[in-house]
This record gives structure tokens, C-alpha cells and sequence, in this order.
């Protein structure tokens, strides 16, 4: 028998997924658990895997186009099995149609049936109207009145396409969509459309609702890393030699999870609906990555328990995953603060918008050499712009700068962290 198989819901409020590729065609076979598409959901790409083994019957999706959550996409049967569409209901004697699904169990439609009708045009006059017990149901759903249809059937019979098109011709049709010719160029030149979909799409309507939802505000202060500095330059080829490309990533993640302990509203969520602040007791640390697709957050979980190589090398690895758009849907969930490292580019300080239902995020700028006053003399010092924006309705402005004091005591002291363990 055959099976349809409709996109599942493969994330969180997930609606809808673009086909990226399929991996099968028509008449390949196929065994439970092998890979058959590739679909792009809200933040990564995904192959699903078949439920169950048989032969590719049909492919009712294209690549690049764009399904909805419970959409017949691929239909698995035997080989040589037949699809048949589903037919109108057989008369009596006829053999049960056959769909995707099997046997269809239908009524046996009656013999058809002479039952007066009141003729409007025609006050106190009856007629009588041909019609089938199946048609009058049908008549009867779609609110249609068999005495005032035309009729194609033999002998004047009523038909189920008699009623839908006087169903149709009844309703009030709404006004065409204007068809619309998108020109590729405007005044001042040529232009290029791009339609918005896929990750780009996900990206826009998160920071909408995150700023709409969210008050932010923004902080900013600067860290004395050179201590860090020497620290990484001194211990990077010894990680090297455990193949771990050691960056100020983790020690920074070290720091916040740090300034999360002593500043637990910082780590939290707020309900709306029951009016709660919900203050997490774990630490997972999201980290936003750049991708040619859009920026990305892998989330590195329970962070606080993790060694500098640890999170090092989970750090790569999820970056790579994320860059190759391979990575799990569920190393995108369950973060509780994020981190965003725009001096990778040459940025030096921004506002980074809040990774909603978080309340907080901290953004990194590139290290500069800076002439500081150290102990009443000038030294040029490596230092560190930090931007931490966060949800007023959570936090305040001293919470949030107390928090920012902690992660730069624990960057500006290293020795710090590692008695954070």
C-alpha cells in the first residue's frame, strides 16, 4: 500500500521549509532511515530520513520551492505499484477506487431519486429535480438550492459539478490580483530582486519581534586584556598540538558565565503571560556565527563545566557545522545569553539586538592598542570594547553595569577564571 509522506513540523513553530535538494528520484529504491531530501528550515538545513523502505513513486515537490508543514511531498509504495487520483464515488457494482492510501471506502451512491423542488421563479409551482442522494448532500454543504441550477446531466439530471459551479457562481468573487511587472531597473539604474526567504527570512521577523518586544539598551565600557593576550599567544601552540584552535572565544565565555552567577538576571527569560521572570540555573552560551546564508547562534551547553580546550574545540566545531549549514536544530536551541563577536570584521563597538526571549547579549569589538594610565604612567595596552544591550523590563542600567565590572575583572585577570573552574 502506498504512503504519503508530509513535512513533519521540524522545529519549533516551524510552518513551512524550502526543498534544497532531493537525494532520490521517481523509481529509486529507498530503506527506512536513508536520507531522501534535503529541506531548509527557520536556521539550518536538514535531510529527512524515509519511515519506511519501498520504492519512490512520486516527487510532488520541486527543488527550491516551498512546502507547508503537513504537505504530501513523496509517496513511498512497491515496485510497480499504480497511483490512481481518487475518483467521484462509483456506481452500484463498480470496484472500489484506489489512491495513494489504499482502498478508498466509499459509499454506494443510490439510484437517483424524483423529489420535488420549489421553483422560485415560479411562486406555488413545482418541479421535479433529478438528483442523487450524494449530489443532494452535497447540495445541502455548499448551501446551493437544486431547483435554481442548471442542470447538464442526462435527462436533466443534477450533477456535482452543476452544484460547485453554481456554488461558485454564488459567491462573491474576490477582485483579481493585479498582475504586477517587476522591473530590473528603477530612475538611477539597474537593480537586483531578491526575494526574502529561507534564514534571511527567519533573521528578519526574530529581531522585528525582538525589538518590538524587548526595551533595549545599550551599554558599553572597554576591557585592559593584554594579561589575556599574553596568556593566549603563550598556550595557543600547545592546544595546537591537541589539533584545538584556541581563540579568546572561551576565555570571554568563562568571564560571562561568571558575571551570570553573581548577576543571575542577566540569564533569564520573561514570561508575559503568567508575569514571571524566569531565572535560569544553567548556562548555555549561544554564539553568533557568520555565514554566507546570515548570522547563525549555535548554542555551546552547559558551558560553566567545560574546560578553555573544551569549549575551544566545541567552538570550531559548531562553527564549522553552522558555516556548512549541517548543524542540528538542536544545537540552536536552548540558549540562555548570547555572545556576538563583530570585531572579527574590524568592528569596534554596536548594539547588538537581544537573541529574544533572552535578555541580554554581549557584543565584542576588535582589540586595539590604546595608551593607558597605568599606576600614574602611560602605556599603549590591548584593549577590548565590550556592548552589552539588554531588556529593561528585566534588567536595570546598574545590574547591567555591574555585570559588564565582572566580566572585565575576570578578562583583565585570567587568573580569575581559572579559579572559576
Amino acid at each position: 500500500m502506498a504512503y504519503e509522506f508530509k513535512l513533519p513540523d521540524l522545529g519549533e513553530g516551524l510552518t513551512e521549509g524550502e526543498i534544497v535538494k532531493w537525494l532520490v528520484k521517481v523509481g529509486d529504491s529507498i530503506e527506512e532511515g536513508q536520507a531522501f531530501v534535503q529541506v531548509e528550515t527557520d536556521k539550518a538545513v536538514i535531510e529527512i530520513p524515509s519511515p519506511r523502505k519501498g520504492v519512490v513513486l512520486q516527487i510532488l515537490a520541486a527543488e527550491g520551492g516551498t512546502v507547508q508543514v503537513g504537505q504530501v511531498i513523496l509517496v513511498i509504495g512497491e515496485a510497480g505499484e499504480k497511483i490512481e487520483p481518487a475518483v467521484e464515488p462509483r456506481e452500484v457494482g463498480k470496484p472500489a477506487s484506489v489512491g495513494v492510501v489504499g482502498e478508498l471506502e466509499e459509499a454506494v451512491e443510490e439510484v437517483e431519486e424524483r423529489v420535488p423542488e420549489k421553483a422560485p421563479e415560479t411562486p406555488g409551482v413545482t418541479v421535479e429535480v433529478l438528483a442523487t442522494p450524494a449530489v443532494r448532500k452535497l447540495a445541502r454543504e455548499m448551501k446551493v438550492d437544486l431547483g435554481t441550477i442548471k442542470r447538464s446531466g442526462p435527462h436533466g439530471r443534477v450533477t456535482k459539478e452543476d452544484v460547485r459551479k453554481a456554488a461558485e457562481e454564488g459567491e462573491e468573487k474576490p477582485p483579481k490580483a493585479e498582475i504586477k511587472a517587476a522591473r530590473k531597473y528603477d530612475m538611477y539604474g539597474f537593480v537586483e530582486r531578491i526575494t526574502l526567504r529561507g534564514m534571511r527570512k527567519t533573521i528578519a521577523r526574530a529581531m522585528v519581534k525582538s525589538k518590538s518586544t524587548a526595551p533595549h539598551v545599550t551599554a558599553m565600557d572597554e576591557a585592559d586584556i593584554t594579561p589575556l593576550v599574553a596568556l593566549r599567544e603563550k598556550e595557543k601552540e600547545r592546544a595546537a598540538k591537541q589539533g584545538i584552535h584556541l581563540t579568546y572565544l572561551p576565555f570571554v565565555i568563562k568571564a560571562v558565565v561568571a558575571g551570570l552567577r553573581e548577576h543571575p538576571y542577566a540569564n533569564a527569560s520573561l514570561d508575559d503571560e503568567n508575569g514571571e521572570i524566569i531565572l535560569k540555573k544553567y548556562f548555555n552560551i549561544g554564539v553568533a556565527v557568520d555565514t554566507k546564508d546570515g548570522l547563525m547562534v549555535p548554542v555551546v551547553k552547559n558551558a560553566k563545566e567545560k574546560s578553555i580546550l573544551k569549549l575551544a574545540d566545541e567552538l570550531t566545531k559548531l562553527s564549522e557545522k553552522a558555516r556548512s549549514r549541517t548543524i542540528d536544530l538542536a544545537d540552536l536551541k536552548g540558549g540562555t545569553f548570547t555572545i556576538t563577536n563583530y570585531g572579527a570584521v574590524g568592528g569596534i563597538y554596536g548594539s547588538p539586538i537581544i537573541n529574544y526571549p533572552e535578555v541580554a547579549i554581549l557584543g565584542l569589538g576588535k582589540i586595539l592598542e590604546k595608551p593607558v594610565v597605568v599606576n600614574g604612567k602611560i602605556e599603549i595596552r590591548k584593549m577590548l570594547p565590550i556592548s552589552l544591550s539588554f531588556d529593561h523590563r528585566v534588567v536595570d542600567g546598574a545590574e547591567a553595569a555591574r555585570f559588564m565590572n565582572t566580566i572585565i575583572d575576570h578578562l583583565e585577570d585570567p587568573d580569575l577564571i581559572l579559579l572559576e573552574g
